[in-house]
């Protein structure tokens, strides 16, 4: 289950990751999203949340032109 559960996690975070023009807005949406997706997959939203919230502005201050 943790397997399955870091793939759909993984494949939400790329998959969205483009999200939002100002870190604050990038922090929002992956945020959102990872809350979202935790909670449907049944685990803990406010940790689903953060880690969203934190690899999406990882993922846009490492990939600016993909944001």
């Amino acid at each position: 289950m943790r397997i399955k559960f870091a793939i759909l996690a993984t494949a939400a975070a790329f998959g969205l990751a483009a999200c939002g023009d100002t870190v604050g807005e990038q922090a929002v949406l992956g945020g959102a999203v990872g809350g979202v997706g935790t909670a449907a997959l049944g685990g803990n939203a406010v940790a689903g949340a953060a880690v969203g919230a934190g690899a999406n502005v990882l993922y846009c201050d490492q990939n600016p032109s993909r944001c």
